[in-house]
Order: structure tokens, then C-alpha cells, then sequence
């Protein structure tokens, strides 16, 4: 596994790691919102559980993911399993309106 898109560094779209690219990078990757969804609640939950909702994730990149989003400061892993750190929560809190613009999106007739 490689490291995570953290701003700064290189990432896919940016040679200088704009913090807006490498988020778009990191939530990009296959997985990844997925994971965010399923831990939105702010409940941690076990590998096996997040696993079994992952819409057929394979458990290597489940444990991929969950590397990359602890690595970003997104996730942690606690006593009850995995959740989202307080920086993980405020993501999900500015991703709400994106999901509701884009189900908007989707109810438009198209041309």
C-alpha cells in the first residue's frame, strides 16, 4: 500500500498537493465513501461489520482504506472499533449537502 493523498504532497490533479485535490484524491478512491457512509453515525464498528456492508469490498482494500483514512487523521480506531475522528465527522457533516445537490442533480430532466 502506498500513502494516502495528504495536501502537500503530490497527488493525482496536483503537483503541489492542493489540500482540495488531495481530499478529492483520497475520496476518490474505490472504497472510500463507502467507508465514510457506513461510519457517518459516529458508532464505531469492527472490520468484520464494516466488511459485511461494504458492498463486497474485498478485505484487502477494506484494510487498505482504513490504513489510508487513519493515516489522513479521518479514522480511528477505538475500543468499539472503527469511527471517524472529530476532522472525519466535520468531512462527513460538508458532504450532506453534496449528496442532497446531487440527488437534486439526478431528479433534473436531463437533455
Amino acid at each position: 500500500m502506498t500513502s494516502p493523498p495528504l495536501p502537500g504532497k503530490p497527488v493525482r490533479g496536483s503537483r503541489t498537493g492542493r489540500p482540495v485535490m488531495a481530499l478529492l484524491d483520497l475520496l476518490g478512491r474505490r472504497g472510500t465513501l463507502r467507508l465514510l457512509w457506513e461510519l457517518r453515525d459516529g458508532h464505531g464498528q469492527s472490520f468484520r461489520l464494516l466488511r459485511d456492508s461494504a458492498d463486497g469490498m474485498s478485505p484487502s482494500v477494506l484494510n487498505d482504506r482504513l490504513k489510508e483514512l487513519r493515516e489522513a487523521g479521518i479514522v480511528e480506531l477505538g475500543e468499539s472499533g472503527y469511527g471517524l475522528t472529530p476532522a472525519g465527522l466535520e468531512l462527513v457533516k460538508h458532504l450532506k449537502p453534496l449528496n442532497r445537490w446531487a440527488e437534486a442533480w439526478q431528479a433534473q430532466p436531463k437533455q
